[in-house]
């Protein structure tokens, strides 16, 4: 096999692998130990027939003596096996083993992970070329890798696509299976599960480790970096080290050959001596996940045991468009969904989503499908999907007239706000229904992929959360407890530009000092005196910017909020149709021509105009 191929960007086929050629050699060598055993059996058989001795096969007869005492001694096996058997398989390895042709998912289904799948593969062909790795080129193969990231990015799925495309055994095993109640039992077990590593490896040519949620097993021990201390932990990571180290263990027959050689060589001179056989070392590769890679144990991750970690992140724009058209196109949906203008929305509006969030999004939008009563999924259903996910689930009440009015309003602010000043934003859903904690709310996302934020856009963020409150000062002349949560976030975020990113005149970044209590930037800026004048200017110059601006657009608010207390909900393009058509329809009467005699009737006109707004 040439070397290069090892640096190729696909999974080397079985007939330049390794891995298939050492299967072979098991094969053949089983079938040479059946063959000698069958050789030996017939021989002594036909040795035996040929000396005129009878053979027949039957019960063997027992002694009588020992009929009357049968049913105690079985008894006392039986009581016996009781005490002895749980003991016994205390200590054998919980692993499941998966062969290839049960594993139904391969590299192919992995979207959304360019990079990680690269690198990946290239740690594939490694592990199956690992005998040219070793010999011609003279590197250690790879022993373990580590993969963490957020829950649901893909971890467990990708170490099933390696073993299905290396078509060796799979062994997967949680690290809580590893704990037992008996002392020194989890130490036991974990031994156990390397001997079937090694044993399975040998026997196919090599074989996958795969041990969820490590950290369980593999946190740092005390004095090490651990912020708690756990009974048994420093013997159980201890225990795993060394496994870690127990690829090239002789067999059980290498080791029985050994002690008969040692033997032999007592007797014979130096020079005479015969050589013990070598270990070969077993071509493992153990694969460690962890959402908290933190917390392991630094002798862990050091080379020669976990020789590289790989980093699972949240899938980018492109990824989850990968992975939309992936899902989408297993599952029955309305034919405009097939619009790629639709999916990159949907990309846009799944930011910080996993592949597995995705998946339950789509899923849960057929079970919305199936309560409307039709057997695919449209966009809508998408949309409800998403805010049960995000939000919960609808919690319609009975609001009083009042009520339904000042929440309409209030939403209606929001909305407003995020037309005017959100220009790279995408309004999502705008809803007076309750959900969870929130009587109503606004959602809204950027238009493209963004990793950072200029000023004015976090001025824009806080101007947006403003809009309800400026909203129900407006037309009902003082606000309610609603924007409770909006200044919230406001002041977290004007806290942020005040002590984090040097946006508000001050350079100083609150996250350089120490301070006792203070567990965020937002508790530092706001126990200083010119922290908090800072934060309380940005929010007041963004609350005077907001009515000036709702005040102009006072239309805008009126047609939201009358849509909302009709119909409840709108959805993406229904909350710009409403908007648009306020705004054509102010400007049309706005260039409408002035009637000559304005001296009397003008000002009745506005007079009555005002009034009506006001209510």
């Amino acid at each position: 096999m040439e070397t290069t191929a090892l640096g190729q960007a696909t999974v080397l086929g079985h007939a330049m692998a390794d891995v298939a050629a050492a299967r072979e050699r098991a094969r053949q060598q089983r079938l040479r130990r059946v063959f000698v055993v069958l050789a030996v059996v017939a021989v002594s058989v036909g040795l035996r027939m040929l000396n005129g001795h009878a053979i027949s096969v039957g019960w063997p007869h027992l002694p009588s003596f020992l009929a009357d005492y049968l049913p105690g001694i079985v008894l006392v096996v039986l009581l016996g096996a009781m005490v002895v058997l749980p003991m016994l398989g205390a200590g054998r390895s919980p692993h499941v083993v998966y062969r290839a042709a049960e594993i139904d998912v391969s590299l192919a289904d992995v979207k959304g992970a360019g990079v990680v799948v690269d690198e990946v593969v290239k740690t594939l062909n490694l592990f199956l070329a690992f005998k040219t790795f070793r010999e011609r080129m003279g590197g250690t193969p790879r022993r373990a890798i580590l993969f963490e990231g957020p829950p649901g990015t893909g971890k467990t799925y990708m170490a099933k696509a390696m073993a299905k495309e290396a078509g060796v055994p799979f062994l997967f095993v949680s690290s809580s299976a590893f704990q037992s109640m008996y002392y020194g039992q989890t130490n036991r077990k974990i031994r156990s599960y390397f001997r079937a590593l090694r044993k399975a490896a040998r026997r196919e040519g090599g074989a996958i480790g795969f041990i969820e949620e490590i950290d369980a097993i593999g946190a740092a021990r005390t004095g090490m970096g651990a912020s708690t201390h756990r009974e048994g932990i420093s013997g159980v990571v201890n225990e795993l080290l060394i496994q870690l180290q127990s690829f090239d263990t002789p067999t059980a027959g290498a080791r029985m050959a050994g002690v008969l050689i040692d033997v032999v060589n007592r007797w014979l001179p130096l020079h005479r001596q015969l050589r013990r056989p070598r270990a070969t070392p077993a071509n493992i590769l153990v694969i460690g996940a962890t959402n908290r890679a933190s917390d392991l144990d630094p002798a862990l991750m050091r080379p020669g045991r976990f020789d590289r970690s790989i980093y699972f992140d949240l899938p980018s724009r492109s990824g989850r468009r990968e992975i939309i058209d992936y899902y989408l196109d297993k599952k029955a949906h309305d034919p405009t969904l097939d619009d790629p203008a639709k999916r990159d929305t949907l990309a846009a509006m799944t930011f910080g989503y996993s592949p597995v969030m995705i998946e339950h999004v789509l899923d849960e939008a057929l079970v919305w499908a199936l309560r409307r009563g039709a057997d695919a999924l449209d966009w809508h259903d998408i949309q409800q999907a998403k805010m049960t996910e995000e939000v919960g689930l609808k919690n319609p009440v009975e609001y009083t007239e009042n009520e339904r009015r000042t929440i309409a309003t209030h939403e209606a602010g929001h909305a407003t706000v995020a037309y005017l000043v959100g220009s790279g934003r995408k309004l999502e859903v705008l809803s007076i229904i309750k959900r969870r904690d929130a009587l109503g709310l606004l959602a809204h996302s950027e238009i493209e992929e963004r990793f950072t934020k200029t000023r004015s856009e976090i001025v824009s963020l806080i101007q947006i959360a403003m809009g309800g409150m400026v909203a129900e000062e407006l037309f009902f002349g003082e606000a309610g407890t609603g924007p409770a949560g909006d200044l919230t976030a406001a002041t977290q975020a004007a806290a942020q530009m005040v002590g984090s990113l040097g946006m508000a005149g001050s350079l100083i970044s609150y996250d350089a000092m120490e301070m006792q209590g203070a567990a965020n930037v937002v508790a530092k800026v706001l126990s200083s005196d010119d922290g908090r004048e800072a934060v309380d200017r940005i929010l007041n110059d963004a609350k005077k910017a907001v009515r000036t601006m709702l005040d102009e657009h006072r239309h805008v608010v009126e047609a939201l909020r009358d849509a909302l207390v009709d119909r409840d909900e709108l959805i993406g393009d229904e909350i710009v149709a409403v908007i648009e058509s306020a705004i054509d329809a102010h400007d049309q009467i706005a260039a409408e021509p002035m009637p000559l005699d304005m001296d009397a009737t003008a000002p009745a006109t506005t007079a009555t105009i005002n009034l009506a707004t006001e209510s």
